[in-house]
């Protein structure tokens, strides 16, 4: 592994082992997918084994939860928590407003449905994924029907995306929720996320978006001088 990797990583565990200290007793506690989150789910189990009782850990992935029952976290799902106390995951990028580009692991949707019943959302990562403007690093992350993706695809592409079907081994990747992710890269960024969202929103055959916008009400970031928090300049929605 690359120093530069070594150095992010240690950054991401930063934020995560901070994240997990904000879990209270008794907490019905939401846990988001990707490698910074992976960090949070290592430091909630830590926790639990030093005392602390959650009343269930409810994943976004099937990764998630593989891993966080390894770690004998309790599991748990919406039909018997349908709302939650905190939920903590990664992003791809985060802008000054906690607006928020996620779904590089395939998860978006599950995500975003955890980060609505959650009575506060709390982002992390490490200073790599602060962005002054949406989609300058990272492309946004469409999840449609696999019937309906070329259809899709162009209707994209004319609000001026470079937009391609992500692949894995070659063949199309499937998520969870048997859809197509379609990846959309931006020339100039995102200069109007709200208003993207609801274009992509208008297309028959889109799912959801990689664009969480005014959900996020704190970020914990890591990096090179410990970590950071920052709270969500808008309300949340």
């Amino acid at each position: 592994m690359k120093q530069e990797d070594i150095r992010q990583n240690s950054w991401k565990q930063l934020a995560g082992e901070a994240a997990a200290k904000l879990v209270e007793d008794d907490m019905a506690v939401g846990m988001g997918t990707g490698s910074t989150a992976s960090y949070f789910i290592y430091a909630l189990a830590r926790r639990i084994n030093e005392g602390l009782h959650i009343v269930g850990g409810i994943p976004s992935s099937r990764t998630s939860k593989e891993l966080a029952e390894s770690l004998g976290i309790p599991i748990a799902d919406l039909d018997r928590h349908p709302q939650l106390d905190l939920y903590v995951d990664g992003a791809d990028e985060i802008d000054p407003q906690l607006q928020l580009i996620k779904g590089a692991g395939g998860a978006l949707l599950r995500e975003k449905i955890v980060a609505s019943v959650s009575r506060r959302f709390v982002v992390i990562g490490d200073i790599t994924k602060q962005v002054t403007r949406l989609g300058h690093l990272a492309p946004l992350p469409v999840e449609a029907i696999a019937f309906a993706v070329t259809p899709v695809k162009k209707r994209i592409e004319a609000l001026g995306a470079y937009v391609q079907i992500r692949q894995v081994a070659e063949e199309p990747f499937i998520t969870e929720n048997n859809n197509i992710i379609l990846d959309c890269t931006f020339p100039d960024g995102i200069v109007d996320a709200t208003t993207l969202d609801s274009q992509l929103h208008g297309i028959v055959g889109v799912v959801e978006t990689g664009l969480f916008l005014h959900m996020a009400q704190q970020a914990i970031i890591g990096g090179p001088e410990g970590v950071k928090t920052l709270p969500s300049p808008l309300p949340r929605t």
